[in-house]
C-alpha cells in the first residue's frame, strides 16, 4: 500500500549516532538469565498481548471511517497482529532474535494491514517492549548494539521510503499553511515521536541493565565483606587460642613441673627425713596456690567483657608476673634443686606491661625446660637493660635427656611472644655445650622482628 499517514503512529526513527552504547563498563559481568518465574511471566505476557492485539485489530476495523482490506482469507490483519506479540513469550530468554523477528513483523504489519497498524496500541507497544528487552537482557552487548543499530537503520529507511511515497502522491495536504507546510510539519512531528519512542525504549532498557549490574555488584560486595568478616573472626579466634595456649602453658607447666619435682623428692625422703618432706609439701602447697591464682587472673582477663560471670577473684596480695619478679623466680628455682645465678646489666627501667610479663614468662619457661628436659645442674639468667630494648638470656650447662620428652610448645610459645612484640629470639644448643635461650624485645613497638633459632625439646 502506498498511502502513508503517520501523524499518530509509532513508526521508526533514525538511529542517529547515539554514541552512548551500553557496552561501556560491562566487561567482566554478564547478566544472569531470567528465572523460571520470569520465563512463565513472559509466556503469559506474550499470550495476553496476542489476544489483546486481535481484539485491538477488531476495534480498529470497527473504528475505521473507510473500508478496510482484510487481506488473505479475510483474517490476515488478525494473524499479523497476534504474530507480532507472540515472540514476547521469549523476550528475556532470546532477546536479540525476538527483537529482529518483531521488527520484521512490525514492517509487515505496516505494509499489509495499515488500519490495524495505526489504530492498534498493542502492536505499537510490542516493538517498544522488544527493544527494551534486547537492551536490558542481551548477554552479548556487542551483538545487541549491532542488532539495535540494524533495526533502527531499517526503520529509518522504511520511514524515509514512506515519506518519499507520500510526497510523490501528494497525500499529506491540509487547508492550513503556517511556518511550515503540512508535509514538513507532518515529517517533523512523526520523526520526533519516533525518536522518543525508539530511543526511549533503548535508554529504558539500558537503565534496567545498569540497575541489574549495580545490584549484582552490591550483592557481590556484601558477599565478599561477609567472607572477609568471617575470615577475620576466624583469624581472631585462632590468635586468641594461641595466646590462651601460651598463657596456660606458661602458668601450668611451670607450677606442675615444680609440684612434680617436689612430690618425687618428698616421696623419697618421707621415711628418712620427715622435715625435708614437710618442706617439699609446703613448696607443693605454695605452687598449687600460685597456679590457681594465676589461672584465675587469666580467666578473669578472658571473661572481663562479661561482668555478670563469676570466675573467681585472684588474691590481691599475690604479686603479678613481671621482670621485677625475676629474683623471686630464681629463688624458687634454686629451692627446687637447680643452681641458678642471676645477673642484671644496666639501670632498671620501667618496661611496658606486655614486655615485662613476657620477660618473666620466658624466663619461667626456660628454667622449667632446664629442669624437665636437661641434665644441667646449674643455669644462669642475665637481664640486660639496653637503650632501646631489653634482653634476656638463660644459659645452662647440660645436655638433652634421651627420654622422649616435651611437645616443643614451650619454645614455640617463646617465639610467638617475642614475634608479637617485634623482637628476635635465639633458641638452641651452644657451641661450647649447654643450651641458650636469648630474646631481645625492643621498647619501640614499631621495630621489626628478626629471625629465631632452632628449638630443643
Amino acid at each position: 500500500m502506498s498511502t502513508v499517514e503517520l501523524r499518530t503512529d509509532a513508526e521508526p526513527v533514525t538511529p542517529a549516532a547515539s554514541g552512548t552504547g551500553s557496552g561501556t563498563g560491562v566487561r567482566g559481568w554478564t547478566r544472569p538469565g531470567p528465572t523460571a518465574r520470569e520465563q512463565r511471566y513472559d509466556v503469559l505476557l506474550g499470550l495476553g498481548m496476542a489476544l489483546a492485539a486481535v481484539f485491538g485489530t477488531e476495534l480498529a476495523r470497527g473504528g475505521s471511517p473507510n473500508h478496510v482490506d482484510l487481506g488473505i482469507g479475510g483474517v490476515e490483519p488478525y494473524v499479523l497482529s497476534a504474530a507480532i506479540a507472540l515472540p514476547l513469550c521469549f523476550r528475556r530468554r532470546r532477546p536479540i532474535p525476538v527483537l529482529l523477528l518483531v521488527a520484521v513483523l512490525f514492517v509487515v504489519n505496516g505494509e499489509r494491514a495499515l488500519f490495524s497498524f495505526q489504530g492498534n496500541l498493542v502492536t505499537q507497544s510490542t516493538m517498544f517492549m522488544a527493544i527494551y528487552a534486547a537492551v536490558a537482557w542481551a548477554t552479548d552487548r556487542r551483538l545487541m548494539k549491532a542488532a539495535v543499530g540494524l533495526v533502527f537503520i531499517g526503520m529509518f529507511g522504511w520511514l524515509t521510503i514512506n515519506f518519499v511515497k507520500a510526497l510523490q502522491a501528494n497525500s499529506i495536504e491540509g487547508p492550513n499553511h503556517g511556518l511550515f507546510s503540512p508535509y514538513v510539519s507532518n515529517v517533523i512531528i512523526t520523526v520526533a515521536l519516533n525518536v522518543l519512542y525508539f530511543f526511549g525504549a533503548y535508554f529504558w532498557g539500558r537503565t534496567a541493565w545498569a540497575t541489574a549490574r549495580q545490584r549484582f555488584e552490591l550483592e557481590q560486595q556484601a558477599t565478599e565483606l561477609a567472607a572477609q568478616q568471617e575470615a577475620n573472626s576466624r583469624r581472631a579466634v585462632i590468635d586468641e587460642r594461641l595466646r590462651i595456649s601460651r598463657e596456660l602453658h606458661d602458668v601450668v607447666a611451670h607450677h606442675i613441673s615444680s609440684i612434680g619435682i617436689q612430690a618425687g623428692g618428698a616421696r623419697r625422703v618421707m621415711d628418712t627425713d620427715p622435715d625435708a618432706a614437710k618442706n617439699a609439701l609446703n613448696v607443693i602447697e605454695e605452687s598449687s596456690r600460685s597456679a590457681v591464682n594465676e589461672m584465675r587472673q587469666l580467666l578473669g582477663m578472658l571473661r572481663s567483657a562479661d561482668p555478670d560471670l563469676d570466675v573467681g577473684t585472684p588474691d590481691p596480695k599475690e604479686p603479678q608476673a613481671g621482670a621485677d619478679r625475676l629474683p623471686a623466680l630464681i629463688a624458687e628455682a634454686n629451692s627446687l634443686g637447680l643452681e641458678v645465678g642471676f645477673h642484671q646489666i644496666g639501670s632498671p627501667a620501667e618496661l611496658p606491661t606486655t614486655v615485662s610479663v613476657s620477660v618473666y614468662r620466658i624466663a619461667q619457661e626456660a628454667l622449667a625446660n632446664v629442669r624437665k628436659h636437661s641434665t644441667a645442674r646449674s643455669a644462669h639468667v642475665t637481664l640486660r637493660y639496653l637503650d632501646d630494648a631489653v634482653e634476656l638470656e638463660v644459659l645452662d650447662d647440660g645436655r638433652p635427656k634421651h627420654a622422649p620428652v616435651g611437645s616443643r610448645l614451650g619454645h614455640v610459645g617463646i617465639r610467638e611472644r617475642v614475634g608479637l612484640l617485634g623482637g628476635e629470639s635465639e633458641i638452641g644448643p651452644r657451641p661450647v655445650g649447654g643450651f641458650r635461650v636469648r630474646v631481645r624485645i625492643p621498647l619501640d613497638p614499631q621495630n621489626r622482628p628478626l629471625a629465631g633459632g632452632e628449638v630443643r625439646d
